[in-house]
């Protein structure tokens, strides 16, 4: 579906895009999780064509993209971190200028907008204005506008961010019924309990490389199925271990602070860089 082959983006000396390479398939939820500066939203920017990579190819379904290729930019769809609608129009309004800016017939589009608000829950408040809205419901929005068109794929920047606890839960459920309906879907996020829940894959990036790919529960056992994660110290102190037994014998004889818990894919990156760096997932 996707495959992405040395990706590089330098902005002057430094490089924050460095070789990146590999592949997403089609009908999954794929993450790109990483730290603050890690390169999530260049390499973003660069698989929805707009930003172009200083080296290296992405390609979709065998074709390689490129800024101005509509037929790629018919294929895919984007909903970015920020809000960004038209602030006074209304719900019905945003989707049928989003779906004459694609030359959709009006007959399909009426009923295509239907079928979404319907989809996204948001029939009954299809005539409220979109700055009188909620978070979640904005990004609702958002969301059915940028599958308006029918793409393959679903490209989406921290899609959740600033979202109240329910309102992230009824976005996960969107997505996931996308998914079940085969489209494939490619997020950032800085929440691991979400790119637990949703994605298929995941990404692990810092300083512009790649430190880990795979799926996240294979990636956490690996690591350690159990955390020992010791307080009171200059800085806390993590130890894996591959069973709870395992990791209450070595607590045993620690005199701080400590809790022995499940790992996370937060664990996954912290012992990837065991030098013990503050990296705020």
């Amino acid at each position: 579906m996707i495959n992405v082959s040395g990706l590089t983006k330098k902005f002057g000396e430094k490089t924050v895009v460095n070789n990146l390479s590999f592949h997403i398939d089609k009908g999954c939820i794929y993450g790109l999780l990483g730290p603050n500066g890690a390169g999530k939203t260049t390499t973003f920017r660069m698989l929805t064509t707009l930003l172009k990579p200083d080296s290296g190819m992405v390609e979709i379904n065998h074709k390689e993209i490129r800024r101005k290729s509509s037929d790629i930019k018919r294929m895919i769809g984007m909903v970015s971190q920020h809000f960004s609608m038209h602030s006074d129009l209304s719900v019905w309004e945003i989707l049928e200028l989003h779906g004459k800016l694609h030359s959709i017939k009006k007959e399909e589009r009426h009923k295509r907008i239907k079928e979404l608000l319907k989809f996204a829950d948001l029939s009954e408040d299809k005539d409220k204005i979109a700055k009188k809205l909620s978070g979640g419901m904005k990004r609702k929005v958002m969301i059915i506008r940028a599958i308006l068109h029918q793409p393959d794929i679903l490209f989406l920047d921290e899609p959740t961010v600033g979202l109240d606890p329910l309102s992230r839960k009824n976005i996960w459920f969107l997505l996931e019924q996308l998914k079940e309906s085969g489209m494939t879907i490619i997020l950032t996020t800085h929440y691991i309990e979400e790119a637990e829940k949703l994605c298929d894959r995941v990404l692990l990036i810092n300083k512009g490389k790649i430190l880990m790919e795979g799926v996240p529960k294979e990636l956490i056992l690996n690591a350690g199925e159990y955390t020992v994660e010791v307080f009171d110290r200059a800085e806390p102190e993590y130890h894996f271990f591959s069973s709870r037994k395992d990791a209450l014998e070595f607590s045993s004889n620690i005199e701080s602070k400590y809790i022995v818990r499940e790992s996370n894919l937060e664990d996954v990156f912290i012992q990837m860089n065991k030098e013990g760096e503050k990296y705020g997932f």
